[in-house]
């Protein structure tokens, strides 16, 4: 029997794969639930991802992009005048204004990394990436701090089902920068 080309299922499979996380949490997550969503032969979703492992980092990679579009979308660094807290806090409140099942996944799949070492280091990376940018208006230091505070709001924000209040960020934020 001929192999069916089909170039779009390594991508279909992944889509798969989040959706299946954000339904029933990375627990829900087998090759087996993947593949019926994707609606793919099981053999194709060991083929593209060796390891369940393998497909999440490959989720993590695809969700951890919202708030990079966020970023990109209203930009903020360019500016050395603008105020780097206010820019960040409306980057913040844009981003959990969107999709919350979308932002509720990323840090789904971000914190699965303190139990599945695969994991760790495309959340590292993000993190980074996230530092670096930052470096370029303020030192390093504060940029780690900035990420950690930005992540530390998210995470009270998803947990306790509340408003995201960016008077509050933007002031937090502004005590951490020099």
């Amino acid at each position: 029997m001929a192999r069916r080309y089909d170039p779009e299922r390594r991508q279909r499979i992944i889509d798969a794969a989040i959706r299946v996380v954000a339904e029933k949490g990375i627990a829900g997550l087998s090759h087996r639930t993947v593949a019926a969503e994707a609606d793919v032969p099981l053999g194709s979703t060991t083929y593209h991802f060796k390891t369940l492992d393998d497909l999440l980092v490959a989720a993590l990679r695809q969700a951890s992009e919202g708030f990079a579009k966020v970023v990109a979308s209203r930009g903020g660094l360019e500016d050395p005048e603008a105020d780097l807290a206010t820019e960040l806090a409306g980057w913040l409140g844009e981003w959990l204004a969107g999709d919350r099942t979308g932002v509720e996944l990323e840090y789904e799949l971000y914190l699965a990394a303190l139990r599945r070492p695969a994991l760790r280091p495309v959340a590292a990376e993000w993190a980074q990436d996230f530092a670096d940018l930052l470096s370029h208006r303020t030192d390093a230091v504060t940029a780690r701090a900035l990420v950690a505070l930005m992540d530390g709001i998210c995470l009270q924000v998803l947990l306790a089902g509340s408003t995201y209040d960016e008077g509050y960020a933007r002031e937090v934020l502004a005590r951490v920068i020099p």
